[in-house]
């Protein structure tokens, strides 16, 4: 008995040629991704902000006071006791740990805030500085044109 093999496969070129049409396919498509993934990342850093400023207006009706910059907004999650110390501290007032921005670096807090008379809450973006036109806060800022 004699077995015979029938080798087939795919030439040089054909391989070349698929390899081309996926780099094409790529070039085209990924610009619209990284746009997105920029979008979102701004988009969870708004809702980011809008729940910590639920929780710290939850934190002010029990105690008739934000924290203080001091206090931080690890406030929220543990009864602080540095003065001035809330006496009708409820519970953690985030139910989950402290939020860091998309970018890996934790929300800056500070009261009495500079833009807002009560708190200011920032995140200062993929550069992690403040300024340079990526910086999402619960003030607007200006459009600089």
């Amino acid at each position: 008995m004699q077995f015979t093999r029938d080798i087939r496969g795919f030439t040089l070129i054909e391989l070349m040629l698929v390899v081309m049409i996926i780099g094409t396919l790529v070039a085209m498509v990924l610009p619209n991704f990284t746009g997105r993934i920029k979008e979102a990342k701004e988009v969870r850093a708004r809702a980011d902000i809008a729940g910590i400023e639920v929780a710290l207006d939850l934190y002010e009706m029990d105690n008739d006071v934000y924290p203080t910059t001091e206090q931080g907004l690890s406030a929220l999650r543990v009864k602080p006791t540095t003065p001035p110390v809330p006496k009708n501290w409820k519970c953690p007032y985030l139910k989950k740990k402290l939020p860091i921005d998309p970018w890996g670096n934790p929300y800056n807090y500070t009261s009495p805030g500079r833009h807002n008379p009560e708190y200011d809450l920032i995140s200062y973006g993929r550069d992690g500085v403040e300024g340079g036109g990526d910086d999402i806060s619960n003030w607007q800022e200006e459009k600089r044109e």
